[in-house]
């Protein structure tokens, strides 16, 4: 099918609330480490992996050999029935992860893990109420949309026992202080969404060491100590979401949480872990995953295929150490943003970690107003040049990257002169229409 075709059927069969970015939406047919191509032949450098999935590469082949081999061996059991590729991916898991994390869990998706962080940290302190940040994201199910903390990704079902805290944004503080002379306030208001607003006993506390969604909002080196510290005192566990930051991503270590010392009861993770595979991670300590009441059943939770392809991403990002490579790439892509940052003022904030970067767009640098629609243009005009990128944030106006973790600086400044060109004719444009 060509790309009308796709786009035709997509309408026809397909729920209307799966979005696509793009005014013309861009179906894709194949995929090669950090490129991707479109059904009529178009070359693009993927600088946003799937939302921040494909961490090691497109059709990597020596992940997809992996998942092959797998496949041809034994495809599916439930987890009714051990096998050897689920204990020894929770094994490596056991090895790498901080603190005295040791028991896993396996499903599906960032959702699933979610959902059942959130259940163990109910069954194993016997409180209920759960603390979330506002700009978070933790998936799409019933209770992760409660936890989320962004209104367009609230919709349809949610539960009653979670409150929202502020969450550490410093470059829009909810409190209109400056760090660090905040003395990082909005960490310790945490204590007082604690005790006015539930029964000041928790079950625990959720956050994303740096938001995802909500624009890769990066805290303050104090943040999580605090929060830590308060969370403890009210009885709950802490809950490091690394859907998104997970497995090297933003250098240094192997999750986004070991950057602020902080050793987490529990930890989800799953996106690059399967590198465009579907699986889910929650991991905890034993007294925490020992208090699960069960039983409990995951039909594709821990699949022989999921863990093997998992097992082999892990494998390469310790071969070729692509912890390293994140913070060294990742400092290169951060100097060249920052770049463009002084070049262009409607980037607002240059923020992220690793190769995880992010540049806020507004259209007045003084009043810092949310610019949307030219961060919408900014789509447009790298993917006509050749770059795929994504969006987030509370209002829309953020840029996020997160390439695959094996890009070479080459490559980013390929997509640096893409941005660059995409900025300049945007703005162009922009002026020539005021």
């Amino acid at each position: 099918m060509d790309r009308k075709d796709i786009v035709a059927k997509k309408q026809q069969y397909i729920y209307p609330a799966v979005a696509n970015y793009f005014t013309e939406p861009l179906p894709l047919e194949r995929g090669e480490m950090q490129h991707v191509w479109d059904v009529e032949g178009k070359k693009y450098l993927d600088f946003f992996g799937g939302i921040v999935t494909v961490g090691v590469g497109h059709a990597n082949p020596r992940i997809t050999s992996a998942t092959k081999a797998q496949i041809d061996k034994l495809g599916h059991t439930s987890t009714l029935y051990p096998h050897q590729t689920m204990v020894e991916l929770a094994e490596k898991i056991a090895q790498i992860t901080p603190g005295r994390l040791e028991k896993s869990f396996f499903t599906s998706s960032g959702s699933e893990a979610n959902e059942t962080a959130i259940d163990s940290a109910r069954m194993h302190t016997g409180n209920m109420e759960i603390i979330a940040l506002r700009h978070s994201y933790s998936g799409r199910s019933s209770l992760t949309r409660s936890l989320t903390g962004i209104a367009a990704w609230r919709k349809a079902s949610y539960q009653i026992g979670i409150v929202h805290a502020m969450n550490p944004y410093c470059y829009r503080c909810p409190l209109g202080k400056t760090y660090p002379s905040c003395e990082v306030a909005c960490a310790k208001d945490i204590e007082n969404v604690i005790q006015s607003s539930t029964s000041g006993a928790i079950a625990g506390m959720i956050a994303e060491p740096i938001q995802g969604v909500g624009g890769f909002i990066t805290p303050p080196k104090e943040y999580f100590k605090i929060a830590f510290s308060i969370v403890k005192r009210y009885g709950g566990d802490f809950i490091a979401d690394e859907v998104q930051t997970g497995w090297g991503r933003t250098g240094k270590g192997w999750f986004g949480i070991e950057h602020w010392e902080v050793e987490p009861d529990i930890m989800t993770a799953a996106k690059s872990l399967g590198n465009g595979f579907p699986i889910g991670l929650t991991v905890a300590t034993p007294e925490v995953a020992n208090a699960y009441q069960g039983p409990t059943i995951a039909t594709f939770g821990g699949n022989p295929v999921a863990c093997a392809t998992a097992s082999a991403v892990i494998d390469l990002i310790e071969e070729d150490d692509l912890i390293r490579n994140c913070d060294v790439v990742g400092g290169y892509l951060r100097a060249g943003l920052e770049e463009l940052q002084r070049k262009y003022p409607v980037i607002g904030d240059v923020r992220g970690m690793g190769l995880m970067q992010a540049l806020e767009l507004v259209a007045d640098p003084q009043t810092k107003e949310p610019a949307p629609k030219l961060a919408n243009e900014m789509l447009e005009a790298a993917r006509e040049r050749g770059l795929l990128i994504g969006k987030g944030g509370m209002y829309n106006n953020v840029l996020r990257m997160s390439p695959p973790m094996n890009i070479g600086k080459s490559d980013v400044d390929e997509a640096l002169r893409m941005l660059d060109e995409s900025f300049a004719a945007v703005t162009q444009r922009s002026m020539a229409t005021a």
